[in-house]
């Protein structure tokens, strides 16, 4: 019984303690986003170019690549007029006719929120306006790359607070940035906020409701980056988009995961993530989610400490990192090792 007390007031610690990039908020639960964006109904009736356009629920991103493979460049651009919000984030489908197709997406919503990512040099490979806004944008040539990471973040990222200008390092925009320069531009990155992330403290933080659906919608970008011939990237993890990585690590083509300031992975150890990715941890003194329990009960916490020598992950240095957002600031340690994992400089 002494036991399963403590273990009952390490859940309660849990709920009030796990969370992500912004800190101790008030948590307001979230809806997850899931499925197709709106227009799905009318890119399934359109017969415009004489002939079924790939179901957006139900295809998959070999089959969207294998279709558009086979239209001529005016039939794309044409689906990309008429569908902009559907092309913009299919997964599968030829890069640069998705930064178009996002252009004008964003263009249509008409809310001065996102006019900034629609700026012509922005190259947007996914927007969805639904919820708080999904975003993910590509820094480098994602065609023909050498090397592709990808950013995932943690708790209250959304298209609003993608590249706020304040905790710039704890963006997905500017961890993407970061890395991308610390590579002197030999890796294409991805900063990646396409799944609903909690919003400060509270259940949702605490639980992996929200990383399940995001796990999901990982594993169909990573998909679809191979099925338009990128190589298979390596994936950066921030705080509760660690539990996103952990969650997907089974279903991802990952060379390398890299968790950074995580409350866990929903696994015991690096072997029971299931993947032949190579696994990497980072945390620094400073870190306030070592103060969180790496526990999982009753669905509550995330379970242990991808540091712990015990998980059998691979220690990153980064002991001079600041606090739980400063592990991509240049000149840190944690950053230079980022950049030979992300280039394959490591082994």
């Amino acid at each position: 019984m002494r036991g399963f007390g403590r273990a009952l007031i390490a859940s309660a610690l849990v709920v009030t303690a796990v969370a992500g990039t912004a800190g101790w908020a008030t948590a307001d639960a979230q809806q997850a986003v899931t499925g197709p964006p709106p227009g799905a109904a009318a890119w399934r009736a359109d017969t415009v170019i004489g002939r079924p356009l790939p179901d957006p629920a139900t295809a998959t991103p070999r089959e969207v690549a294998l279709f558009f493979a086979g239209l001529s460049g005016p039939e794309q651009q044409t689906l990309a007029r008429r569908h902009p919000e559907i092309v913009g984030n299919l997964d599968g489908a030829p890069v640069h006719l998705r930064y178009e197709a996002n252009r004008l997406a964003i263009s249509a919503t008409h809310d001065l929120r996102y006019a900034r990512l629609a700026d012509a040099d922005r190259q947007i490979l996914a927007f969805d306006p639904r919820g708080r806004g999904q975003v993910a944008e590509v820094y480098g040539e994602l065609t023909g790359a050498a090397h592709v990471s990808v950013v995932v973040p943690g708790s209250d990222i959304d298209a609003g607070t993608f590249d706020r200008t304040n905790d710039r390092y704890g963006t997905p925009a500017g961890m993407a940035a970061s890395l991308r320069a610390a590579t002197h531009d030999a890796t294409a990155v991805i900063a990646w906020a396409g799944y609903t992330t909690p919003v400060g403290v509270g259940l949702d933080a605490a639980t992996g409701r929200l990383a399940e659906a995001g796990a999901d919608r990982l594993t169909r970008l990573t998909e679809g980056l191979d099925a338009t011939g990128a190589p298979d990237p390596v994936l950066f993890c921030h705080s509760y988009g660690s539990v996103v990585c952990g969650l997907a690590a089974r279903d991802s083509d990952a060379t390398d995961i890299v968790v950074l300031g995580s409350p866990g992975m929903r696994a015991d150890t690096a072997a029971d993530l299931h993947t032949d990715a190579r696994v990497w941890a980072a945390k620094d003194s400073s870190d306030w989610i070592d103060d969180v329990p790496h526990i999982e009960f009753a669905g509550l916490g995330h379970g242990a400490d991808p540091t712990d020598p015990s998980f059998g992950a691979r220690r990153v240095p980064a002991a001079d990192a600041q606090g739980h957002t400063g592990y991509f600031a240049p000149g840190t340690e944690s950053l230079k090792a980022f950049a030979a994992i992300a280039t394959g400089d490591v082994r």
